[in-house]
């Protein structure tokens, strides 16, 4: 008998692209399953759209009347599901049709997986692979990259494998091992919550795996959009937090150094340079925050 797989993801303003992710998941061959669409208070409630082009389909719309973030908007999805295992996705992406079979399979045969990814590939480039697993955060820019990022894929990639972390955008975790480890850290609100969730299920004795044979298809940026004033404040703030939180003090040092020694002028000089001056202002409004040590603790 299947487990019921609930599936979560996340709208912002994102309406049309939300339904089309819906017409991607009305193809899954896996039948046990539901949907669970958090609204983080949009423009357009995308419900009405929802229930009149997807009538047939297992669909829920939860509305939060303030944007929660997208770890506290999964985590209102969370509290609101029924599944065996809880299958977090961007409302930006495409899926293989024998995706969730696959993925379980790996909780079959491994049954220390705490979560698991899909391959990533991006969907204006579908030959270009954006994810096959992560390497480890750096300790001295906290940045890290996906394997086989930017490759063409010829089946380079294709053994089920254990990695560092599993990829936000797509990512199945037994319900068990959110009971066991906790929801999402909110404290993040966008960017590195994936990569602090994976570091808290490791040390709760899991391990993180990339199933190749499933395959996620990526827009990429939609949400956000890239280049913007949210993202150069929420990816400073959240890249420094993460160190906070998840690296020895002596490491965190490490990285501080580096990061006011190279980081801060690189960053400074290419806004000036490109006169983005608010992006200034962003980037050492995060800064700030991390110097009044707000939330440090693990969620």
């Amino acid at each position: 008998m299947q487990p019921l797989v609930s599936i979560i993801t996340v709208n912002y303003n994102q309406t049309l692209v939300t339904l089309e992710l819906l017409a991607s998941l009305k193809m899954l061959s896996y039948t046990n399953y539901e949907v669970i669409i958090v609204d983080n208070a949009s423009r357009e409630n995308p419900e009405t759209h929802v229930k009149e082009q997807f009538p047939e389909m297992n669909i829920r719309v939860i509305s939060s009347k303030v944007n929660l973030g997208f770890a506290g908007g999964n985590n209102l999805g969370i509290k609101e599901s029924k599944g065996k295992y809880l299958f977090f996705v961007n409302n930006d992406i495409e899926i293989t049709s024998d995706a969730i079979e696959r993925i379980l399979e790996v909780f079959a045969t491994y049954p220390e997986a705490g979560a698991v990814s899909p391959k990533f590939h991006y969907y204006f480039h579908p030959n270009l692979i954006e994810y096959a697993g992560y390497n480890p955060v750096s300790i001295y820019t906290a940045k890290n990259t996906p394997v086989g990022g930017h490759e063409i894929d010829r089946g380079q990639y294709e053994e089920i494998s254990e990695t560092h972390y599993a990829h936000g955008g797509g990512m199945c975790v037994p319900r068990n091992v959110i009971e066991q480890v906790g929801m999402w850290p909110e404290v993040f609100f966008l960017y590195y919550e994936e990569f602090d969730w994976c570091e808290q299920i490791k040390k709760a004795g899991y391990k993180i795996y990339y199933q190749p044979k499933a395959t996620i298809f990526h827009k990429e940026s939609l949400t956000v959009g890239k280049g913007s004033l949210l993202k150069t404040y929420y990816l400073t703030r959240s890249r420094i937090l993460f160190m906070r939180r998840n690296r020895s003090i002596s490491k965190f040092l490490v990285f501080l150094a580096y990061f006011t020694c190279f980081t801060i002028p690189k960053n400074l000089f290419v806004f000036v340079k490109n006169r983005e001056f608010l992006h200034i202002k962003a980037f050492s409004k995060a800064i700030f925050w991390n110097l009044g040590f707000n939330q440090v603790h693990k969620a």
